[in-house]
């Protein structure tokens, strides 16, 4: 059927000739031949009308060009082929939008004609007789939305349906329970396959062992086998869910808005010496270099894989465990790439036991498809550019945690040789008394004439002229493991056989991965993940310096391996009569000290959404921290610990560990400039040495050592917080919030994953539904600036009106242009304000949510602290003729919130306290900005507009309680702000220390026979 005079000129005979034979069609294939649908470009077959207002239509208005498989016209799907689709941007309401969202699927039916069938039932149905607002998939969609964005039951949904089933009208067409909901929902949803595997993780019962029922390796069923040793036939004993991502990428594609981000990297990037995503990293680039047709197509997909194990039972169970395999796409922008909805289920392998290094037989479909993507190709309709192209994928690395990273990768994590990078090259120490490996040696990594290289009696009692090993190529690797033979399944005693067993004491099996191509050929392809290093390290820090029971690195067993090593005997275990005492190290705080640590944190406010509440991590009693999170270690070690140390320990360990803190912060910025790596790699490894000299051997595990490889990472991946383990964990929470009924964890979370697939990209046509998998921040409820609770009209002294109107027409730009060009909103300000304004309890704009300080004594979070940068004339003396313009910070706490009405314009502004300058603000040693906040200043000019403030909060000084430390609040955005929610921004934290000096400073002021690990005025602790 010719159907290219949809596409001509209207006034040419042609479209005539092909109205009418369109006309003849509908009429043919309806069942009423008085009306048909209209397809003209206002109605979009949405409407019933007669063949001859048809036609007019056709002529007036245009045909829908998207509209290439008459469907509504009796056209049958399955016979037709993918062929061009375009899209029109004009909405009208929900009953057309599911028209084209209909219109946009139906080519995941092809095979499955009845389906699309039902799905055009419930796209066409009506609500409810005379209904033309909504109809029942738009209805059920909207309520399926806002069950899933609030987590409300199953229960409650069904209730909810039957409740909103009374109200209606009684002959509507809105399903009454949840299962029926899903049934409809379920038609739009992608597909999973469940594939049968043997219990002991040998096979899948694919391909040649499609048909067995017995495990060919093992000879276990594949049968469930019941605890009378019956065996249930048809019951798989275990099973693989499995969600192929090719019809994923094709949906992916086929929305116009991803289709069009899923280009970003390449049309909208910023091209730079910066690195802000993973596109700008020689990672991404070797791929364009090595296979240039694969990198000229920006289309083809980037994607990661993540793999952890979950509880679905939380603390009620610790038996089971399933794991959830996951994709993520790196073509979309920075701010979408780590969103929910883009993060994509592929693999979901059952419980209760964990594979383990047999994971790769639960890969191996996800591998077949990934090679697929490679070597082949799928062709992808492309709803943006309007054309079918073959579409390539490659997988760039995997984000694990440590253990998960050994079993994906193959090599070994414990041991002597756990280290990945160095491999066998791993400097370690087994010791004795601790019964544990111990990785120190970082001297290794400093240049070779540098002075700690030939100390010896402040590190091990040795010189140190060794090289940093360097880390194997993908092709070294493979050559390494190539001859390992793996045997797969938990029966098996050997795991796997070597040719060479001295050349592979660090591998433990060859990774499924290499059965990619192009896997030898990555400059990296398994990630760190900085998250539990981070949390690992700060957990440890805090441990050994805080003396926590099961958390410090020190005790007797770390004392007595000083005195097998023969090294620092001051701090060997001694005698005192009966009693054994351990001396004190110069990382042991004090009672005193600690208690002053743990009030700085139990006292600590901060802003809304930074962190948790630390009150409630805090014992005072017991002077313990409880239950840290993730998180919580990233806040501690990024900002806060820096602080709650001050005036505490010696003052070089506590740079030390303040150089540390300054690594970590300068690592996870979202935008690195690549000039400054080296830098931070040399400030690291100098750092490392200097924790060497005051700590123990036995502080130095596996997660310390690996923060000497984490910039050579990205160096050559980019920034961390694509490559963390954050966003995966908080999606697995997700996953673990499916689960309904304990006894089939796995099928709950594959039927609401589907449905949710499907709930997303129905938001994608239907107009005032936010998708639920890219949150709006929590601070951006309206796009306009806004107060927050009801505002209080109050007359005002008119003074300070006075000073407000000033500081708008001394800070307004239209004011300094006026004598050229006098704007209405120049008119109304010249008029002055109300004398009556709207006062506010909080105000929020620019995404920043702001309290004032009465607010937040009754709160027990911090939003009312401000900074602000002004312009200032600064003059040496009275006869000083030649002042000076600078920049200047100016810090205040928020008093009152003002909005100023001049009628036709609001002006918000905010009434702070501002302290002084002058004696009030000083910067320390460290680079530590503190301030005086009861010297107060600049009370003449008290206001600023509300647009101007940063925010910041203060943390009383536990050095001095006089002072108080500034530390600002991030709130960087990337390019469409809106998307970025308060999870993202409160990963990038601001260093509260600006001009920390160089770790050199300190180094040249230490000598080898300083006994600079011994804390003279510490106080020893006692064994029992």
């Amino acid at each position: 059927m010719d159907k290219t005079w949809m596409f001509v000129d209207r006034t040419k005979s042609k479209y005539d000739d092909g109205v009418d034979s369109f006309i003849r069609f509908a009429i043919v294939n309806s069942d009423d031949s008085n009306v048909i649908r209209c397809p003209c470009t206002k109605c979009r077959n949405a409407k019933l009308l007669h063949p001859n207002v048809v036609k007019d239509h056709l002529f007036v208005n245009g045909v829908l060009e998207s509209y290439t498989t008459w469907f509504w016209h009796g056209e049958n799907i399955s016979s037709v082929p993918i062929e061009e689709k375009i899209e029109s941007d004009f909405e009208v309401g929900d009953g057309l939008n599911t028209v084209e969202m209909v219109d946009a699927v139906y080519r995941d039916y092809e095979t499955k004609p009845d389906g699309f069938v039902k799905l055009l039932s419930d796209a066409e149905k009506p609500l409810y007789s005379g209904c033309t607002t909504f109809n029942v998939l738009s209805t059920l969609v909207r309520l399926y939305n806002l069950k899933t964005k609030h987590g409300w039951t199953e229960n409650s949904f069904s209730e909810l349906l039957s409740l909103i089933g009374d109200i209606l009208p009684k002959e509507n067409s809105l399903p009454t329970s949840i299962y029926e909901a899903k049934k409809t929902l379920s038609t739009l949803g992608m597909q999973y396959t469940k594939i049968h595997s043997c219990p002991n993780d040998c096979i899948l019962y694919r391909k040649e062992y499609e048909n067995s029922v017995v495990c060919p390796k093992c000879g276990l069923s594949r049968w469930k086998v019941m605890k009378n040793h019956k065996v249930k036939e048809g019951v798989p004993a275990n099973v693989l869910w499995y969600f192929p991502p090719i019809p994923r990428f094709r949906r992916m594609f086929g929305t116009k808005e991803i289709a069009k981000d899923l280009t970003w990297h390449d049309n909208k990037r910023q091209i730079d010496s910066y690195m802000r995503h993973p596109a700008d990293s020689p990672a991404w680039k070797v791929v364009d270099h090595k296979w240039p047709d694969f990198g000229s197509e920006p289309r083809n997909l980037r994607l990661a894989l993540s793999a952890d194990g979950v509880n679905p039972f939380s603390n009620y169970s610790t038996q089971y465990s399933y794991w959830p395999v996951i994709l993520a796409t790196y073509n979309l922008p920075p701010w979408l790439v780590m969103k929910r909805k883009f993060m994509m289920l592929t693999l979901l392998i059952s419980g209760p036991k964990q594979p383990g290094n047999d994971i790769d037989v639960y890969l191996a479909p996800l591998i077949d498809d990934l090679k697929e993507l490679w070597e082949v190709g799928v062709d992808v309709y492309d709803a943006y550019k309007k054309e079918v192209f073959n579409l390539k994928a490659i997988l760039l690395w995997t984000i694990n945690d440590f253990p998960a990273y050994g079993n994906l990768s193959g090599c070994t994590v414990k041991g002597y040789k756990a280290c990945p990078i160095c491999g066998d090259n791993t400097v370690s120490q087994r010791l004795e008394c601790s019964k544990k490996i111990s990785y120190c040696g970082h001297r290794k990594y400093l240049p070779r004439g540098h002075k700690f290289r030939k100390q010896k009696k402040a590190f091990d009692g040795n010189e140190e002229h060794g090289l940093p090993p360097n880390p194997l190529s993908g092709e070294e690797v493979f050559e390494k493991v190539s001859g390992i033979h793996n045997e797969w399944g938990k029966s098996k005693k050997r795991k796997a056989t070597r040719n060479n067993s001295d050349s592979t004491l660090s591998w433990k099996k060859k990774s499924i991965f290499f059965n990619l191509e192009y896997w030898k050929h990555l400059y990296v392809r398994h990630c760190l993940d900085v998250m539990h290093i981070e949390k690992n390290v700060c957990e440890s820090l805090i441990g050994t310096i805080l003396g926590i029971p099961g958390k410090s690195k020190d005790g007797l067993s770390a004392r007595e391996d000083l005195e097998v090593m023969g090294i620092r005997d001051e701090l060997q275990p001694q005698k005192e009569g009966e009693k054994t005492y351990l001396p004190a190290a110069c990382y042991n705080m004090s009672r005193a000290e600690k208690k002053k640590f743990y009030t700085t944190l139990f006292e600590l406010k901060v802003p809304e959404g930074y962190s948790s509440n630390f009150r409630n991590r805090v014992s005072m009693d017991e002077l313990k921290l409880n239950g840290l999170k993730s998180h919580d270690c990233h806040t501690l070690i990024q900002q806060l610990l820096p602080i709650a140390i001050r005036g505490m320990l010696p003052k070089k360990v506590r740079y030390a560990i303040t150089k540390l803190c300054l690594f970590f912060n300068a690592l996870c910025n979202k935008v690195l400039d690549v000039n400054t790596l080296d830098g931070i790699q040399e400030e690291l490894v100098t750092t490392l040495c200097l924790l060497e000299m005051y700590f123990l051997p036995s502080f130095f595990d596996v997660m310390v050592h690996l923060t000497v490889h984490l910039i050579h990472e990205v160096k050559l991946c980019g920034p961390v917080w694509f490559r963390w383990m954050y966003p995966f964990e908080r999606y697995m929470k997700v996953l673990k919030s499916y689960v309904r009924k304990g006894n089939n964890v796995e099928g709950c979370i594959a039927e609401c994953y589907i449905a949710e697939e499907a709930l997303e990209y129905c938001a994608e046509y239907l107009k005032d539904v936010s998708a639920v998998g890219v949150p709006r921040n929590m601070n951006n409820l309206s796009s306009d600036d806004h107060g927050i609770g009801a505002g209080n009209v109050k007359l005002v002294d008119l003074k300070l009106l006075n000073q407000a109107h000033q500081y708008v027409l001394e800070n307004t730009n239209e004011v300094e242009e006026y004598k050229d060009n006098i704007s209405s909103n120049m008119r109304w300000i010249s008029h002055g304000p109300q004398h009556q304004v709207i006062k506010y309890q909080g105000y929020m704009i620019n995404g920043v949510r702001f309290h004032t300080k009465r607010h937040d004594d009754e709160h027990c979070y911090q939003n009312s602290g401000v900074s602000v940068v002004a312009n200032t004339m600064l003059v040496s003396s009275a006869k000083d003729k030649n002042p000076i313009i600078v920049d200047m910070w100016y810090y205040g706490v928020i008093e009152e919130i003002w909005l100023l009405d001049y009628n036709a314009l609001k002006i918000p502004v905010f009434k702070c306290d501002w302290v002084k300058n002058d004696g009030g603000v000083k910067v320390d040693d460290l680079g530590f900005t503190l301030v005086d906040l009861q010297r107060k200043g600049h009370k003449n000019d008290p206001f600023i507009f509300a647009s101007q403030a940063n925010q910041v909060f203060y943390i009383e000084d536990p050095e001095n309680p006089k002072w108080s430390c500034v530390i600002e609040n991030s709130h960087e955005k990337f390019g469409n702000s809106s998307s970025d929610d308060s999870s993202d921004k409160a990963m990038n934290l601001h260093f509260p220390a600006k001009s920390i000096p160089l770790v050199e400073t300190i180094v040249n002021t230490l000598h080898d026979d300083e006994s600079s690990y011994v804390r003279l005025d510490g106080e020893p602790m006692y064994i029992d």
